[in-house]
């Protein structure tokens, strides 16, 4: 089937074009009704903001016919509407994009509760104010009192009308200001008849309906109480010292019709008391048996409760008073607020919800909420609900094979002379039984009736009737009983063992979670363990964007319930302009959401201290939301996986600083070493050539000749030294190519031997090898420069006449040595002999120090073929240079 749903990523590069770094300020021009003067009141504002040098532009004003209005809107800047086809109409409608685009200090948005043309960007008009205000755009808006979500009951009981179109609490709470707009209500009237509002037909019916002086009256004092509530919590938004809470409300979230009702109820409470404001949704094993329209509802409600502000919360259990009692009780709830619950009535007729949590939480004040048109449906809905059970035919055989094996075991019983109790026993043991392996409560209770009328049947005389004798109509009535009660039991334990399971299966993979992201390094492995996480959790098809560091997206990350799945219809552009969304504004937007909702996928940021690091997308099939208990547990697993991208990011960031501190005591090092160590070869070398150059005739030959050969020295020092830096860098920036072949050991110490120090004919040098066939992986060049190093080293430090050896023997390893018997290593040198810039006391004559690079370069060379480097003691006397290689083996045919 082909999809038709628009594709958002044209108005997703509008919003990436969003310019402003700090949130703007919003200001609503507030009213009771239609006809007040908002949209009037609100231009008459933007004119004097103009006069006084302010860019401000009309985004959207609602077209009146009301003359007076659109004349004050004559010389402001007005964006272009854009229009929308829906259902053979044109729809006109803000311009989001464009708005961003033009980025005015300060725009004109009429209507903030309007709901936007199916496939606009947001559903709600609120929510393209809001991403204006994070683009830094200050908003003038309007909106009448019956809009505001916690109103629409009361609205709705004065009026008769309940408004369709709403906007949460929070958003009217958080503008920067708000304007009353009143009017007389008789002054409203009178504008209404002389057809300044609506055109006089619409005017008649508004009259007799919505426009009565009761309704107007009763609107206007619900404004004025709205906006003095608004003033009395003003502090408390504004940052200032927070009125110390001492109440916390609790509402339960349920399918019922008047949940809704008791939720903006409870909000009201809430910000009256500036307490806490709790939803608890008690999860019962009847959930799993709810209908899809009670579902539905449910989810509705949930929405609506954390619009409202309320911070949602699931417990599990089959006793909702119980679970509703001690939550409250570690909660430190003051206040609940229900709807009416009913009395079951009947033989024996039960306490309702209110009456247990009055027993079960006698210090709890509890408000209830009345709703006539609720409690007229209540009885239909409730018999309803207990009768969604479905049987199953394998449960029906398997309750009567059961009652068969009694019966079988009663006759067997018998004919051991077994008296009639224990048959009893048998039964109830088979109603047990009955209870374990079936599914609903139904076949134990038909069981335990069965299990009676078998008894009387087949053991009671006269027997293959269900006449008996009068003394076992007692029995009958106990065995039935105990029948119902054992059953009732075991059903109850196996529900609760299966839930108990649920949540030990679900706390198992949280910890699980939290243990793998902790050991994670790098992080694609933490968001590989959260997405596989997430998707045993939710078992759903899940896509996984992370921050390029750019403001971007990197290409996403597939993780499909089943490996055959396609997840290329949630990989579309329109997808991953959703996933940009989010990434960009830092809030969860596609499927089941009021942003994007034509996406596949719910989109959800995962956040760090600095914004989002990446974006998850969870599909969602056939517009099933998630459950609030998934939802709790999603956002938990998210919060983990973003506390664990957040120290894998802070500790790449000082991985960088401790490099770049290096770099810059490595720069440093360089320079001292360049301005002081190199000063006295250049200084020796210009000084020989001045004299060469102006009395080279004078010189004896012998001395002259020793000016040029200290010339040549100095020279082939710093040539030396600079080979040194560059083989190093190369080494250390991994851009040096290194030729392993095996090589023959001999031939490395002699190529060595060849290019030593002029000095070098001062010393013993040998060389012992206890094969002369051992061979080792390296690059010759290489190995033959680290050869240098080390003997040169030792030529350096050690007096005239001194004995060096190198040395090679295998040991799993090709061992390496290059020993002297010179004046020895203090322990202090030994731990930084192979540092960059490191050098030893040097007592030559010729002043020259070195730069401290010749063992750093051997150290990152042995490194570099895998091996270790260091020095040791040489006994009686001297130093001991170690090295490994990996040792190569002489082939036959070689």
């Amino acid at each position: 089937m082909e999809d038709h749903r628009p594709d958002p990523g044209p108005r997703m590069r509008g919003a990436q074009q969003v310019r402003g770094q700090t949130g703007g300020r919003l200001k609503i021009f507030f009213g009771y009704a239609a006809g007040v003067g908002k949209t009037y009141a609100m231009l008459e504002a933007a004119r004097r903001a103009k006069v006084s040098g302010i860019d401000v532009v009309a985004g959207y004003i609602e077209p009146h016919t009301r003359p007076e209005t659109m004349a004050i809107l004559e010389g402001l800047e007005r964006l272009p509407v854009i229009t929308i086809p829906y259902k053979g109409r044109t729809l006109r409608e803000f311009d989001l994009d464009a708005a961003l685009k033009r980025h005015p200090q300060l725009i004109l948005v009429d209507e903030l509760a309007h709901t936007n043309a199916e496939g606009s960007r947001h559903v709600k008009r609120y929510q393209d104010v809001q991403e204006l205000l994070r683009a830094g755009i200050d908003v003038y808006t309007t909106v009448n009192v019956q809009h505001l979500e916690s109103l629409n009951d009361k609205v709705a009981a004065i009026t008769g009308v309940s408004v369709g179109e709403r906007i949460p609490d929070s958003v009217f709470d958080s503008a920067d200001q708000v304007e009353l707009v009143d009017l007389e209500p008789s002054d409203l009237l009178e504008r209404l008849r002389e057809g300044k509002i609506y055109r006089p037909q619409q005017a008649g019916q508004a009259m007799e309906n919505f426009f009565t002086d009761k309704n107007l009256a009763s609107l206007r004092e619900i404004a004025l109480r709205r906006t003095a509530d608004r003033l009395d919590a003003a502090p408390w938004f504004e940052g200032d010292e927070k009125p110390k809470a001492g109440e916390h409300i609790l509402i339960c979230l349920s399918a019922s019709p008047s949940n809704a009702k008791v939720i903006r109820t409870a909000a009201r409470m809430a910000k009256a008391f500036h307490g806490a404001f709790t939803a608890l949704f008690v999860e019962t094993p009847e959930f799993a048996d709810l209908s899809e329209a009670d579902r539905k509802r449910i989810n509705a409600n949930v929405r609506l409760a954390e619009e409202l502000g309320a911070k949602i919360t699931t417990t599990y259990g089959d006793d909702p008073a119980v679970q509703i009692a001690e939550y409250a009780r570690i909660s430190g709830i003051s206040k609940i607020v229900l709807g009416r619950s009913p009395r079951r009535e009947g033989f024996h007729p039960t306490k309702n919800l209110v009456d247990r949590l009055n027993e079960l939480a006698p210090d709890l004040d509890i408000y209830i909420i009345p709703d006539q048109r609720a409690r007229q449906k209540t009885g239909r809905a409730f018999r309803r609900s207990r009768h969604q059970e479905q049987f199953s035919a394998s449960d029906v055989l398997k309750m009567l094979g059961v009652l068969l094996l009694c019966t079988l075991g009663g006759y067997f019983f018998s004919f051991l002379g077994i008296s009639d109790t224990n048959i009893i026993m048998l039964y109830l043991l088979g109603v047990l039984g009955i209870s374990m392996i079936t599914t609903g409560r139904s076949y134990s209770l038909v069981a335990s009736l069965l299990s009676v009328l078998a008894f009387n049947f087949f053991f009671t005389a006269p027997y293959f009737t269900l006449r008996s004798d009068p003394s076992y109509i007692a029995t009958f009535g106990i065995m039935l009983l105990v029948s119902l009660l054992s059953s009732s039991l075991t059903i109850r334990v196996k529900t609760q063992a299966k839930m108990n399971a649920d949540k030990a299966y679900r706390t198992a993979i949280l910890l699980e979670s939290t243990h793998k992201l902790q050991s994670a390094e790098r992080a694609e492995d933490i968001l590989t363990i959260a997405a596989q996480q997430l998707g045993h959790l939710l078992e759903r098809d899940l896509v996984v964007y992370q921050a390029d560091g750019q403001g971007g997206l990197l290409p996403a990350m597939q993780f499909p319930v089943a490996e055959e799945t396609d997840l290329s219809p949630l990989l579309t552009p329109a997808e991953e302009a959703a996933a940009e969304w989010v990434m960009k504004n830092n809030k969860h937007a596609g499927a089941t959401t009021n942003t994007l909702p034509n996406a596949k996928c719910l989109y959800l940021s995962i956040q760090g201290n600095g914004g989002a690091l990446a974006v998850v997308g969870i599909a969602v099939k056939g517009g099933q939301p998630l459950l609030a208990f998934e939802k709790n547990l999603m956002v938990a697993l998210l919060d983990e996986c973003g506390l664990a991208l957040e120290k894998e990011r802070s500790m790449r960031e000082k991985q960088k600083a401790e490099a770049q501190a290096d770099q810059e005591a490595l720069r440093a090092n360089l320079l001292r070493a360049i301005s002081h160590d190199l000063r006295t070869p250049l200084t020796s070398i210009s000084g020989n050539a001045n004299i060469l150059m102006e009395r080279a005739d004078q010189l004896e030959p012998d001395k002259r000749q020793s000016l040029f050969t200290a010339i040549y020295d100095d020279a082939m020092w710093l040539i030396n030294l600079v080979e040194n830096l560059l083989a190093i860098t190369k080494i250390e920036d991994n851009r040096i190519h290194m030729n392993m072949e095996p090589e023959l050991l001999e031939d490395v110490f002699a190529e060595a031997l060849s290019h030593l120090d002029r000095n070098a004919g001062k010393h013993h040098i040998r060389v012992v090898l206890e094969d002369d066939m051992l061979m080792a992986d390296m690059d010759a060049r290489l190995m033959v420069q680290v050869v240098i190093n080390i003997v040169n080293n030792a030529i350096k430090y050690t007096p005239e006449g001194s004995h060096i050896t190198l040395s090679a023997r295998k040991d799993n390893r090709l061992v390496v040595e290059i020993a002297d018997d010179g004046p020895g290593i203090s322990g202090e040198a030994k731990g930084k002999l192979f540092d960059m810039f490191y050098t030893a006391n040097n007592e030559r004559g010729d002043g020259r120090r070195g730069l401290g690079l010749g063992l750093a370069l051997c150290k990152s060379i042995v490194t570099a073929h895998g091996g270790t480097i260091e020095v040791l003691d040489n006994h009686p006397r001297g130093a001991v240079f170690r090295f490994t290689l990996r040792a190569s083996e002489v082939k036959p045919y070689e």
